[in-house]
């Protein structure tokens, strides 16, 4: 905790001895937990009170929003419009044609700074970011080019873990009170010019109407009233009043936003999505792989942020009003057996216009329903172990840091070369020294082993290494698990009067719905299939059809969903084709 506060004190200089001992207390409950960003990083996360305060990459400390909403003046702050705030907590970097120009002028940040990032209105912060320039490159710059690279938001995953307050309402400074009002009052004569006038929203310098977002290369570029003033002759009235509508949406909270969110996904999926031949479907598939499709660019689906709290409720509430029937097929596990197509709510609604062209696609496919099927990508990762660390330390890494294979041998090639471990007198063999000796030999191998071929030195090092995975689902964001890939696992079990049945596992894990897999190979081969919990394993299920259907099954898992082979154990008992006689 001395040398935490220390650390602290180092990083934020800004902050009294009053505020650091407020900020680390000395008899407080600290937590620490480690997390693993998408893209691999281990992160270091500090708690107090039940909220992350602060979080550490590479041994360097960031703040949290809950920290920077305590103390909003820690970092230089830059404000932004408030619809790039989606964007951002999207994975988006801000683009300087954001940055709104203050009157008073920019804080004097060199590349590299820490910043906040903050809304027009508002001086809580709701973004950490790293400058990529200087303020005076930016201005340099013309404003133009990405400003800030953001690593952390508010309502991203590092702030769900804490208590998902919202941000508090810190008024402006006096010189931005005086620039708002200024502001406005240009806004006021510009909106008489203008063909059709919008309201003007009291926590911003300029209509929402009257922006509009670009997405390049995964940044928000927000479009001002200076470019659009060029254009605006050749707006319609239509093009403003299709924008009215979000003035509306923002001043709902969030709350009711993700219930009608939810409601607009749910209905769409079940106008578009859903065919009769797909029921019984399982209610997590429908959430995962037909609500999730449908939701709004820029939008999540979160469950927890509804009035609901649990899809289950939401999906009881549907039931309620008797556009579906949700049953419990097999223990634990819920389905929806059937849906009224006729509901006036169903034929009422009406398809978003950026979905139009989807729907339709949708719409012409086959009713199999597996044509939409992706399979994921499986990316075999290597987590540095206890053991590991001293071979691991020199290019900076620590124990938890994650590797691709790659990189790890990338790592022990320039280890190899920066000791002149290479054998003179054969270069295909490494001399082992005392580091690899403690992390690549066994205790009996120790006196007797004096080098590794390359080979033998990578693979070793790899077999000591934490096994580890990355899967990404279309769509979605990596996943990154621990142990090895688990194969789908395909067995044949012989049962009363010799008779046998082919029995599916773990198809979850590669993002199909075991109920749609049976009902598939039930109609291929004309046989009964059922779905069953896997014994002795928590929420899982398996696909159990008569008969050893194991070439259907490999055809299906092989040629259809389009599976590497080495994701599938249990081909090998397919049964062989005598001929016919």
């Amino acid at each position: 905790r001395r040398k935490l506060r220390s650390d602290v004190a180092a990083a934020f200089p800004d902050l009294s001895a009053e505020q650091l001992t407020e900020f680390i207390p000395n008899k407080e409950e600290l937590n620490v937990i480690k997390i693993y960003s998408h893209k691999g990083e281990a992160v270091t996360v500090y708690m107090n009170n039940r909220n992350p305060i602060l979080f550490e990459i590479e041994k360097a400390l960031y703040p949290t929003v809950y920290t920077l909403w305590v103390y909003p003046d820690l970092l230089p702050a830059f404000a932004t419009w408030p619809p790039v705030l989606q964007k951002l907590a999207g994975g988006a970097d801000l683009m300087l044609p954001g940055v709104v120009v203050p009157s008073s002028g920019f804080p004097q940040v060199e590349r590299g700074t820490l910043c906040a990032v903050t809304l027009l209105g508002n001086r809580a912060p709701v973004a950490v970011a790293v400058a990529m320039m200087s303020t005076a490159e930016m201005l340099a710059a013309g404003m133009k080019g990405k400003g800030f690279a953001v690593l952390h938001t508010y309502t991203d995953h590092l702030w769900e873990y804490g208590d998902k307050t919202y941000p508090p309402t810190l008024a402006p400074l006096v010189t931005d009170s005086a620039e708002k009002e200024s502001a406005e009052d240009e806004e006021e004569m510009e909106g008489k010019e203008s063909v059709v006038g919008l309201p003007a929203d009291p926590l911003q310098h300029v209509d929402v109407g009257d922006l509009s977002l670009q997405e390049r290369d995964g940044c928000a570029i927000p479009v001002g009233k200076e470019e659009l003033d060029e254009n605006r002759a050749a707006e319609t009235a239509e093009d403003a009043s299709t924008e009215v509508p979000q003035e509306v949406e923002d001043s709902r909270t969030p709350q009711e936003q993700m219930d009608a969110l939810f409601n607009q996904c749910f209905f769409h999926a079940l106008k578009c999505k859903v065919k009769k031949s797909d029921l019984p479907l399982l209610t997590s598939t429908f959430l995962r792989s037909h609500m999730f499709s449908c939701c709004p660019a820029g939008q999540q689906l979160d469950i927890k942020k509804s009035s609901y709290k649990k899809f289950s409720k939401f999906l009881q509430c549907m039931q309620h009003q008797k556009i579906l029937q949700v049953k419990e097929l097999s223990k634990g596990v819920e389905s929806i057996v059937e849906v009224d197509w006729r509901h006036p709510d169903i034929k009422a609604f009406a398809v978003p216009e950026g979905f139009s062209s989807a729907s339709a696609g949708q719409d012409s496919k086959s009713e199999d329903g597996e044509q939409a099927y992706r399979a994921p990508e499986i990316i075999p990762l290597y987590g540095v172990s206890t053991k590991m660390i001293p071979l691991f330390q020199e290019s900076g890494h620590r124990k938890g840091s994650i590797l691709s294979s790659s990189e790890v041998r990338n790592i022990i090639i320039n280890y190899v070369k920066t000791n002149e471990l290479v054998d003179e007198t054969n270069k295909n063999f490494v001399k082992v020294n005392a580091i690899l000796c403690d992390c690549l030999l066994d205790k009996s191998e120790q006196d007797e082993i004096s080098s590794l071929k390359w080979d033998d030195l990578l693979s070793r090092c790899l077999q000591r290494l934490q096994p580890l995975h990355q899967v990404t689902f279309f769509g979605q964001e990596p996943i990154v698990r621990k142990g090895n890939m688990e194969p789908i696992d395909i067995t044949v079990a012989q049962r009363s009067s010799n008779k046998k049945v082919t029995i599916i596992k773990n198809l979850e894990l590669y993002g199909l719905d075991p109920q749609c897999v049976a009902n598939t190979l039930q109609q291929k081969v004309q046989a009964s299939a059922t779905i069953t919990p896997v014994p002795g394993v928590k929420d899982r299920v398996q696909v159990q059809i008569q008969g050893n259907q194991i070439h259907h099954l490999a055809k299906m898992l092989l040629e259809e969903y389009q599976l590497p082979r080495k994701y599938i154990q249990g081909l090998e008992k397919a049964p062989k084709l005598g001929r016919k006689k």
